[in-house]
């Protein structure tokens, strides 16, 4: 696409520099008018300047579409200014507002779909900066984030353990999953691309994704722990067998794996966390 400016008015792309609050305003606007389906990007901390349009945009129910990029410490050396840990839980805490985290190119392409066929509710799509492994090798016709979460790797044997995580941590929890399987624990993976698409699912889909029982549940994302409770703990789990690998204060300055490590989000803390909860 080209640029929208003063010498091209076919330009269907408008460079809107550090104007957050503008951009999003002037989308919503687009998207009260009709004959487009308007969309804008920025850095998922940036949500702070775009806010007010945002919370308008669900409660007037128009279908704008918010891709916020840069989702977690994985941004790395631009510290923690910019790297976004409560901005998840801002988006989600919105009424009338799809907050996408994919796992990968597939459930990229899937949430993209649900954001622009999305009659009277803006989306969130939260994407990472770094690169990222595909985790949904069989891709089928149907659009599984369309549920919101659903398996997406089944425990061998009894299933002692599950790991749900959402976007890039995803891989980290099939990587878990891997290790915890060398020992002889059932651990299936659940990805949720979509609290909220999830929530709206009936009581036996749930069930079938989070079944009642003695099963750890370990929730996985590189933000605060604020929404994830009502799948650790509710559902039907048990309290005192759940946990949350994540963020409880600010990022900090570094390369995005040295800053995995040290904020303690790998494949191994999840399966020793798993463990010891057995």
């Amino acid at each position: 696409m080209s640029a929208f400016d003063i010498d091209n008015r076919a330009g269907r792309y408008v460079y809107w520099g550090i104007r957050e609050h503008g951009m999003a305003s002037a989308m919503n606007g687009m998207a009260l008018h009709g004959g487009m389906r308007p969309y804008g990007g920025t850095f998922m901390c940036f949500t702070d300047y775009a806010r007010p349009a945002m919370r308008l945009a669900a409660l007037m129910k128009v279908p704008t579409v918010f891709v916020m990029t840069h989702d977690s410490i994985g941004l790395g050396e631009d510290g923690p200014t910019h790297q976004p840990v409560e901005h998840l839980a801002i988006s989600r805490a919105t009424p009338n507002t799809y907050v996408f985290r994919p796992a990968d190119a597939v459930e990229t392409a899937e949430a993209w779909e649900l954001a622009f066929t999305s009659p009277k509710t803006p989306s969130v799509l939260a994407l990472s900066r770094q690169n990222l492994p595909t985790v949904r090798l069989s891709h089928k016709s149907a659009n599984l984030s369309a549920r919101g979460a659903y398996v997406l790797a089944e425990a061998t044997g009894k299933r002692e353990v599950i790991l749900i995580a959402t976007g890039s941590e995803v891989s980290l929890a099939i990587e878990a999953r891997d290790m915890l399987q060398e020992k002889g624990i059932g651990t299936r993976v659940v990805s949720m691309p979509c609290m909220e698409l999830f929530a709206a699912q009936d009581e036996r889909y749930r069930r079938s994704v989070l079944p009642a029982g003695s099963a750890v549940r370990v929730g996985i994302e590189a933000g605060i722990r604020q929404g994830w409770d009502q799948w650790l703990l509710g559902e039907r789990a048990r309290a005192n067998r759940s946990a949350f690998i994540g963020m409880s204060g600010f990022g900090a300055s570094a390369p995005a794996g040295t800053l995995f490590e040290h904020f303690g989000i790998t494949a191994k803390a999840v399966a020793s966390c798993a463990e010891e909860l057995r």
